[in-house]
């Protein structure tokens, strides 16, 4: 069978690993994809008379290419879900993976989707929607300052800001609804109490009215370390465009009137060192399954957990695959995705056997970080960054680990094209394991700006 994955980083990448590791994949095409989704037997871009489909909204070219030269497709991001490639492409006669359109609130209001998780009685953090600046800015100045805000539409991942102050929260507030950092995504916003516990990136696929255990991930979503002063300096130099000493940014940060920013993930763990079959079976029965029951949902769901006292409490929900979280749970993965993707289609994931190794995997994203160059210093991830940076050691990073190429070319050499550039993943018995093969595949690779985490997995190392 041939397989469209529609994707343009390192998760649709680790999809079409998944997909080509089985015998009955003839051939896996990766819409838009990147030079990095040709690392894998069997992979290629997918291309319309010699030329690469230019992005994840391109759904007209996605469907034209997928009739006739795939039997099934599977859809990664949550734009083009919501966009209602689903629809689009089942329309064509091609069975899909994915929610369909009227379903994709799930993910693309928060505002929404908490009001409904609370109507069908799936535990939430306290929360209150705001369509006004003024008001969402009074409901925190009397408050404890300790909130998450968040854009209610889709932002890539960025539009949740964690606060531990009321100058944190209040400046989230006008970045979101003021300055328009998002857009429309920004019309509306939602304040909850922020959580303390184990956060959990936990995945279940769903058929419409069964889901069965899809594994988990444990999630690095801030841009830099706690300590990482220096890059938080430069950061915020290239994008304030003035000088800080590194003791301003200390100080300001510990203050709480500088955030570190959130990003759409800096790296996972999976599985989630935390999370044992009970854990897993609470979130089941708590979450997943009256979702399911109410909706509908066919596809994989994606719930954000944040374990209280041994309770799941959903901090938002996701209508698709986890990224990185992917990175690291799908080379795990020990069943046939074929298999897995065909039962989500037909109705009968109850009926399949799902298995994941006991190994752990660590997921390390290089990303393109401050730099100086014609247009002067660009801050990095998650803002202005730049591209086209030539990369070397790839290949001989690849000896020692997997590579799930986020935003790459290859006009002569690799070239980095986005943000997030390069997730690179350890295997091993232990997390420990796991963490040095990523680290030491990490260090041979080198491009301008480049920049990591250096904390990923590193509180469960002894």
């Amino acid at each position: 069978m041939n397989v469209l994955v529609v994707d343009a980083g390192g998760r649709g990448n680790a999809i079409a690993h998944a997909f080509s590791r089985s015998e009955k994949v003839k051939k896996v095409y990766v819409a838009p994809g990147n030079a990095g989704s040709e690392f894998f037997r069997k992979c290629e871009m997918a291309k319309i008379d010699g030329k690469q489909i230019q992005s994840i909204r391109s759904i007209d070219e996605i469907v034209k290419f997928a009739k006739n030269r795939v039997d099934i497709a599977f859809i990664g991001p949550e734009e083009p879900l919501s966009l209602g490639i689903v629809d689009r492409l089942e329309e064509e006669g091609i069975p899909t993976v994915g929610p369909k359109k009227e379903i994709t609130w799930l993910e693309a209001s928060k505002c929404r989707t908490k009001d409904f998780l609370k109507s069908i009685g799936v535990p939430i953090p306290k929360y209150k929607n705001f369509d006004n600046a003024e008001e969402a800015k009074e409901y925190i100045l009397n408050s404890s300052g300790k909130l998450v805000v968040k854009a209610d539409g889709l932002a890539a991942g960025k539009g949740v800001y964690v606060c531990d102050s009321i100058e944190e929260a209040i400046r989230a507030v006008d970045e979101i609804m003021v300055e328009r950092k998002f857009g429309s995504a920004g019309d509306r916003i939602v304040i909850e109490e922020k959580l303390s516990g184990i956060e959990i990136a936990f995945t279940a696929v769903c058929d419409g009215k069964n889901a069965v255990s899809f594994s988990h991930a444990k999630d690095y979503k801030a841009a830099f370390d706690s300590d990482d002063f220096e890059g938080l300096r430069d950061f915020y130099i290239g994008l304030r465009k003035r000088f800080y000493k590194r003791e301003e940014i200390e100080a300001l940060f510990r203050q709480g009137k500088l955030i570190n920013p959130n990003t759409g993930g800096m790296g996972a763990i999976s599985p989630h060192p935390e999370v044992d079959e009970e854990i897993e079976k609470t979130i089941m029965k708590k979450v997943v399954e009256p979702i399911v029951r109410v909706t509908g949902f066919k596809g994989v769901l994606y719930p954000v957990i944040m374990l209280v006292d041994g309770e799941p409490k959903v901090l938002e929900i996701n209508i698709r695959e986890c990224d990185p979280g992917a990175q690291a749970k799908l080379p795990r993965l020990e069943s046939d995705l074929l298999d897995i993707s065909r039962a989500i289609i037909e109705g009968n994931v109850k009926d399949i056997e799902i298995k994941f190794s006991g190994d752990f995997c660590c997921a390390v994203c290089a990303v393109s970080g401050a730099l100086k160059g014609r247009e002067g210093l660009k801050p990095g991830y998650p803002a202005d960054h730049y591209t086209s940076q030539p990369i070397s050691g790839i290949e001989r990073a690849r000896e020692i680990a997997e590579i799930y190429a986020n935003g790459i070319a290859k006009p002569n050499g690799y070239v980095t094209t986005g943000g997030r550039v390069l997730t690179v993943v350890g295997r091993g018995k232990t997390v420990k394991e796991a963490r040095e093969i990523a680290y030491r595949a990490l260090k041979l690779i080198n491009f301008p700006g480049m920049r990591y985490r250096k904390s990923i997995g590193l509180e469960y190392v002894s």
